[in-house]
């Protein structure tokens, strides 16, 4: 291999993260948004079980208006950054300076973040990215370029291997390299699903709404909820939780005095009065799941809804699109709705709405 990398022409593209096997409908979702907001000239590049893909504006002159226009409530995308330049053959002895040669000096981030894919690929990368990110500040700082500037891009690096990079920025330094959330299981809760919900409430919401919105004494309702590890995070904030299962719960959360054990149906148990929280992981079609979260907003019996919906394999965009279509016109005017697959769903996503 050449130790001169090779720095492809400047492209109009962005990159985006997305759960493995979920290329597809990533690239479905750029695609449609990029039209929608009249992009003619854009399209993905995706391949199967790589974890990335890129949306390229063919034409120049519309890039300034996809900048502007493509929204930032990405479903399938886990995380989208600009692309400048991408570098082919960097050599092993020296990766550093062909990177350093793309930014100009006295430029001003607000960070930095260098990102792999989610796939056995990317795995292999996390020694190399150790080791490498500490030299790569000491070598930007020599050239005078700032990782602290506030309100700036961050600063972005994607390896798909040791030998390319994407040189790039995003708009969030509070957002995950890459769109993954790293947590620590809980050594209280019930089940791995706990994880799900705990992510759902940082990435979808801000601190300022978490404060708000998940009060001690407030009260929730769990549907499907065995063995509760969606309700072990309400009951670890105070929040009362009634439980709607036929399964078992844990002994924990019925010992809490927070949690009250329903043996019933989440798809016909009603509530005695309205609640301050609805939570639902069922295992079911997405419309029938979605159709029921639709009636628990619109009859009023909950302010607050989060819930998984989990997708088919075969055009989950689609899918997905529709279904979040009809949740956005049964919340009403005034409600707020996020959705993402986030990185501890499967073949599902988050879906959080806020009054």
């Amino acid at each position: 291999m050449s130790d001169n990398p090779i720095t492809r022409p400047p492209v109009h593209a962005w990159l985006a993260h997305c759960r493995p096997g979920m290329e597809s409908a990533a690239a479905a979702e750029l695609d449609e948004r990029a039209r929608a907001a009249g992009i003619a000239s854009a399209y993905a590049i995706a391949r199967p079980g790589e974890a990335w893909l890129r949306l390229v504006c063919a034409d120049p002159a519309e890039t300034a208006a996809m900048n502007r226009h493509l929204p930032q409530d990405y479903l399938f995308p886990r995380q989208v950054l600009r692309e400048w330049h991408w570098l082919e053959g960097l050599p092993g002895k020296d990766r550093i300076s062909p990177i350093i040669e793309t930014l100009p000096g006295g430029s001003c981030f607000g960070g930095l973040q260098i990102s792999v894919p989610d796939s056995n690929a990317g795995k292999g990368l996390s020694r190399f990215v150790r080791a490498f990110t500490p030299a790569l500040r000491r070598a930007l700082k020599d050239k005078g370029i700032r990782l602290d500037a506030e309100g700036a891009p961050v600063l972005h690096l994607f390896f798909p291997d040791s030998t390319r990079v994407a040189v790039g920025s995003n708009q969030d330094p509070a957002e995950p390299a890459g769109g993954i959330q790293r947590l620590r299981m809980p050594s209280a809760a019930p089940s791995r699903s706990t994880l799900k919900l705990e992510e759902a409430l940082i990435r979808l919401m801000t601190p300022e709404e978490r404060e708000t919105h998940l009060q001690p004494g407030m009260t929730a309702v769990d549907l499907g909820a065995a063995p509760g590890g969606w309700s072990w995070q309400m009951v670890r904030r105070h929040i009362h939780v009634t439980a709607v299962d036929n399964g078992p719960m844990a002994k924990s959360l019925l010992d809490s005095g927070l949690l009250d054990h329903v043996r019933g149906d989440g798809f016909t148990w009603q509530p005695a009065a309205p609640v301050d929280w609805l939570l639902c992981d069922m295992v079911d079609k997405p419309a029938r799941v979605a159709a029921r979260m639709g009636q628990w907003l619109q009859t009023g019996w909950a302010r607050r809804v989060v819930f998984n919906l989990k997708l088919p394999m075969k055009r989950p965009w689609p899918v997905a699109r529709d279904l979040l279509a009809e949740l956005r016109a049964r919340a009403g005017a005034g409600a707020s709705l996020r959705a993402r697959q986030l990185y501890h769903d499967r073949e599902e996503i988050t879906v959080l709405i806020l009054p």
